[in-house]
């Protein structure tokens, strides 16, 4: 075990050949009172033989361990079951005089009921159940399988405990990827749009098809570069997110250093994800394209519609079966399939839940970024020469002003989103693993708590 993130080697993980619910992992042979089965009973030293005693007492004349009572008296009745009720009489001492109902917030008189100890005493006491023993929580999360809500403050406390890291991180990359873009699109893309093409109703469909094309290669282009940031912002954040959870700091260096093997991977994950959503949106809305062609318009319309719609029910449903891959490939040191795979056992039987965390975090990211970008982009368009109409109206020129402007907005809400949805995924995979797999006994030995799991059942 250390103290790098990946923590365990996950060919023994249950998640590999085995179901959620299995039981924990086996007791230690060297534990005392475990049993080893290569061991031979040994002989008691106490036995020294037979010797048993020729005057045994008669059958069935073995008393209970209680306080002793007259010949002919009937023993006390059994106390009722842990709670809270009037204590019956006997004085403070309890029950009959063996100390069973104590005082509030203690045992009994003398040592509980019958002489066990531990009484059944008011809220406060032994008797009173006050709930399980809080998890360590050496980092960012608690050491347990955790709600929404842990895992959203989790993600927020990583990027306010660590923020020289991770707004580093965050603003190195999307200062880089926004540099590129805006260079991008002043110098090439701004060029080659021929927007008004698209608002002309009297442009003939060559123009619009052309006009189409370099507005999607425009787009593709862009997409790609963002693409590239993400996965840098996302392996970096990654190892930072993972050492927060054991209340480790990292340097930017150090997360470089640790991420940097498993970068190409990560980005040929990521590409691989978006060609599968896109070939199962495709597949799915090709038989209505056909049909546009062969002459039925409206038909084909309506059928590539209920397709597109289709497909994309299945590509969300993909997406979020691998949306652990990320963290474990960056984790676990995997490869691109052995990743996806983890991932799809990781969040088999846990679909909505997954889906539903990662899909608020993204609103609530999201939200916050365009709180910051909006503004940006406004105050960029009514500095460019079209001003805010010729913007909306989709004449106006992209021009450096707007770029530089909007650019800077982006750069300030992709410094948002970026620790967010991170951290999010990486706690998510964590959690599902704390679920599955019993990773916060790894993470505590990792982060150096003493004497974590005794008694521990994992998984919930």
């Amino acid at each position: 075990m250390n103290d790098t993130p990946g923590w365990a080697s996950p060919g023994s993980a249950p998640s590999d050949g085995h179901e959620a619910g299995a039981s924990g992992p086996a007791e230690p042979a060297d534990r005392p009172g475990a049993a080893n089965p290569t061991e031979q009973p040994g002989p008691d030293p106490q036995d020294t033989g037979s010797k048993w005693s020729k005057e045994q007492p008669p059958p069935s004349q073995w008393s209970a361990p209680t306080g002793a009572t007259a010949p002919g008296q009937a023993p006390p009745p059994p106390p009722p079951g842990p709670g809270w009720g009037t204590p019956p009489p006997g004085g403070p001492g309890g029950y009959g005089g063996h100390g069973g109902y104590g005082p509030p917030g203690g045992s009994g008189g003398n040592s509980g009921y019958g002489g066990w100890g531990g009484g059944y005493g008011a809220p406060g006491g032994y008797g009173g159940w006050g709930g399980p023993p809080p998890a360590a929580k050496p980092g960012v999360i608690p050491l347990r399988p955790l709600g929404v809500g842990e895992i959203l403050d989790g993600a927020v406390s990583t990027m306010r405990s660590y923020w020289r890291t991770v707004l580093g991180i965050s603003l190195t990359v999307a200062v880089i990827t926004e540099i590129v873009v805006i260079l991008l699109q002043g110098f090439v893309l701004n060029d080659t749009v021929d927007a008004e093409a698209l608002n002309d109703p009297s442009a003939t469909l060559d123009e619009l098809t052309r006009a189409m094309g370099d507005a999607m290669l425009g787009s593709v282009v862009v997409l790609v570069i963002s693409v590239i940031g993400t996965v840098l912002a996302t392996a970096l954040l990654t190892t930072v997110t993972s050492r927060a959870v054991l209340g480790k700091p990292v340097t930017t260096g150090e997360a470089w250093r640790d991420a940097r093997p498993q970068v190409l991977k990560l980005l040929g994950l990521i590409l691989l994800l978006i060609l599968i959503a896109a070939g199962i949106v495709f597949v799915g809305t090709l038989p209505g394209i056909l049909v546009a062609v062969s002459g039925e318009g409206a038909g084909g319309a309506a059928l590539a519609v209920l397709g597109g719609l289709g497909a994309g029910v299945v590509a969300v449903w993909l997406l979020m079966r691998f949306s652990l891959a990320s963290p474990a490939l960056m984790l676990e040191k995997q490869g691109i399939l052995k990743s996806m795979s983890r991932s799809a056992k990781l969040v088999r039987g846990s679909w909505w839940r997954v889906f539903g965390i990662q899909l608020l975090a993204a609103i609530i990211a999201n939200i916050v970024a365009a709180i910051v970008v909006i503004p940006f982009t406004f105050f960029a368009t009514a500095l460019s020469g079209d001003g805010v109409g010729g913007f909306l109206e989709g004449t106006g020129d992209l021009g450096w002003t707007f770029l530089i402007i909007s650019g800077i907005g982006s750069v300030i809400g992709s410094m948002i989103t970026f620790p967010i949805t991170a951290g999010v995924t990486v706690l998510l995979y964590i959690d599902q693993r704390i679920r599955r797999e019993a990773l916060d006994l790894e993470l505590a030995r990792a982060a150096g708590v003493q004497d974590y799991g005794t008694g521990h059942t994992p998984g919930s």
